[in-house]
This record gives C-alpha cells, sequence and structure tokens, in this order.
C-alpha cells in the first residue's frame, strides 16, 4: 500500500524554515523543466491564469514528481471549489479576498476533514493506494488566506486567530487598488500597511507570506515572512534583455 505523500512546503513551515514558492507554471512541461531547481513549491494560478479541474490532475502530477507542493489558487472562497481541488490532486490551496474571520473560517471548513472542518468525503488523487487516507490529509493540506484588501486589515486581529490556516499571505497589488493606489503597491502607505499587517501577523505567532523578488527577499525575510512567493519571469526578461545586449554590442 502506499504512503501519502509529504507536504514540503508545509512541514518547513511547521518547523520554522522559510518556504520559496515560484509562480508562472501553467504547464505540466514547464514545471517538468523547471523541477530539477530547488524550490519548495509551484504555485499553479486559478484566478487570474487559464488552471481549471481539468488540468488540476496532470499539474499536480508534475508536482509530485519533482516533490514540489502544488499550491493553487483557485478563484473564489467556495466550498465545493476548495474541496473539489483538493480531491484532484492540490496538495495547497490559496484563497483570495479573505477579509473576515468568518470567511477564514469557510476556508478550514472546506479544506480539512472532521473533526477540523467538514471536506467532501472523497479520497481523493493524492490519496490512491492510502488506506489511511482521510485520517492523515489534514496533516498534508496547506491552507493559504490573501490579504489584499483594506477592509480584511481593519479586522487582521480576528483573521490571525482562526486555527488551521497555515499562511496569511499579504497580497500587495489588490491591497493598493483597495486604498486608492491603483498599479502603486510601492506607494508609501500601501508600504506601511504591508509592513504593519506582516509584523501583525508574525506578532501573533502566525505565518506571514508575501510576494517577493530579488531586490526584496531579504528584507522580508528579516520582516519574519517565510512563505515567499516570486515570479521566474523577471529573471528571463533580464536574462534576455542582457543576451540581446551582448548580440548588439559584439555586432556593432
Amino acid at each position: 500500500m502506499g504512503e501519502i505523500r509529504p507536504n514540503a512546503v508545509k512541514r518547513k513551515l511547521a518547523a520554522g524554515q522559510a518556504a520559496t514558492i515560484l509562480s508562472g507554471n501553467n504547464s505540466a512541461d514547464v514545471i517538468d523543466m523547471l523541477g530539477p531547481l530547488n524550490f519548495d513549491g509551484i504555485w499553479l494560478e486559478g484566478e487570474h491564469g487559464p488552471v481549471d479541474f481539468g488540468n488540476v490532475p496532470d499539474l499536480t502530477r508534475a508536482c509530485d514528481l519533482w516533490g514540489k507542493t502544488s499550491v493553487v489558487r483557485v478563484n473564489s472562497n467556495n466550498y465545493v471549489t476548495i474541496y473539489r481541488t483538493l480531491d484532484l490532486g492540490a496538495q495547497g490551496i490559496v484563497v483570495p479576498h479573505v477579509n473576515t474571520a468568518d470567511e477564514a473560517r469557510a476556508v478550514v471548513d472546506a479544506g480539512k476533514f472532521h473533526p477540523l472542518g467538514s471536506r467532501g468525503m472523497y479520497t481523493s488523487r493524492q490519496g490512491y493506494g492510502v488506506p489511511d487516507y482521510l485520517h492523515r490529509a489534514n496533516d498534508e493540506t496547506l491552507l493559504v488566506v490573501l490579504i489584499e484588501d483594506i477592509a480584511a486589515i481593519g479586522n487582521l486581529g480576528e483573521i490571525v486567530e482562526v486555527d488551521n490556516i497555515d499562511v496569511f499571505f499579504v497580497a500587495p497589488s489588490d491591497l493598493a487598488q483597495s486604498m486608492g493606489h491603483l498599479g502603486r503597491a510601492d506607494h508609501p502607505e500601501v508600504q506601511r500597511v504591508i509592513d504593519g499587517a506582516i509584523a501583525q501577523i508574525v506578532g501573533a505567532g502566525r505565518t506571514a507570506g508575501t510576494v517577493v523578488s530579488d531586490a526584496t527577499v531579504e528584507t522580508y525575510i528579516g520582516k519574519g515572512v517565510r512563505f515567499l512567493m516570486t515570479s521566474w519571469n523577471a529573471w528571463l526578461a533580464a536574462s534576455v534583455q542582457d543576451f540581446v545586449r551582448k548580440v548588439g554590442e559584439a555586432t556593432s
């Protein structure tokens, strides 16, 4: 009989370590290409990207092949959407626009089996051949809520009290928009709110997450962020531009 696959991201976070999550991977072939890289998890985009129920199984299989935690951002805080995505093989769920403690509790209810929640009863692709899957799945299921509206900031003290949420992720772009600074996540007022939210999450003994880049990763680690999501698109663009520049200089 099989053993349940360990959730690499969840285990690193539980040990107090930083976990790295790579986004921009909505194809099994791309996940295979990036698989040898030393990232802990793969972010699969089901809110703003093409990931849907039909391709979650193959995408998560590619993650399983390389021992990466598959983290799917769903498009709403919907009971069926959350547990169906888990049933199809996701090891982690990211839920957008969680603005109240009740909304955070709804994520737990959909994402965890009894006694922590009431996730719909199904063995899941991750449970094939695992005889005790229903009793062990809660321990290997990662739940992430997005703090991305100014309304959530006002309720953050109550939100972080909700148990069984693994990561409280401060999302800068939507937060900036909700504050009236469209496209200006770098606005000083927005940055103050982001830093304050991270400090509040960390101060409550919870795990904070956010978007990072080469320029900001060390700063956010210093602030206590442990769930570090980044995209490889910027690295590709920078390398291509550098390559083209070298070609131009060598042939001019």
